[in-house]
């Protein structure tokens, strides 16, 4: 079978080089021939693997971290996220979070569908989403030193209202509460 035209890589890569790296990110610049034919450049940021949970606990209330998004200068309240470290299991490293943010472990995890592309135009960065129930302390939560954060918790429906509302923008939380809500119905 026959690749449709709609579907083949129209750019072409003739050089790449590293412009800055940190330990969670790199910014890579490519020389390109462009899909007009031209030469150009495309920046991107190269990352490992988004992780999420939507945390239900058994009075069905999600737990919510409030944090100060640096880039976007403003407060942010989300699910649990993180990165999985190279090679590291989505689901191990979403665990891990869980702990460290919220203090809590989960007895029951599922998948909530499948791979997100966090920014598909500026990022390689992929996300996986978790629900977790069965919610239980964990080993003293420690956050990363470059967090501040809150951990509250609200009933489920409250949070639909809040990402329905535009109250809560954070794209790898609207659409873990959206299917999580789809998941909900389904039962």
């Amino acid at each position: 079978m026959s690749e449709p035209s709609g579907e083949r890589n129209p750019w072409r890569r003739v050089s790449s080089r590293v412009v800055y790296e940190n330990p969670w990110m790199t910014v890579r610049e490519d020389q390109v021939i462009r899909p007009d034919g031209q030469p150009g450049i495309y920046g991107f940021v190269q990352k490992g693997a988004a992780t999420g949970v939507v945390a239900i606990d058994d009075e069905d209330r999600v737990v919510l971290v409030g944090q100060w998004r640096y880039p976007l200068e403003r407060y942010s309240w989300e699910i649990v996220q993180g990165g999985a470290e190279p090679g590291e299991d989505p689901l191990v490293a979403i665990q891990r979070e869980l702990a460290e943010e919220a203090g809590l472990q989960a007895s029951h995890w599922e998948r909530l569908g499948g791979l997100i592309q966090v920014s598909n135009c500026i990022t390689s960065e992929e996300g996986y989403l978790y629900l977790a129930r069965g919610l239980s302390p964990a080993e003293g939560a420690t956050p990363d030193p470059t967090e501040e954060l809150q951990v509250v918790r609200q009933p489920f429906a409250e949070v639909l209202a809040r990402v329905d509302a535009g109250e809560i923008e954070d794209a790898m939380t609207v659409i873990a509460i959206l299917r999580a809500a789809r998941l909900r119905d389904a039962d």
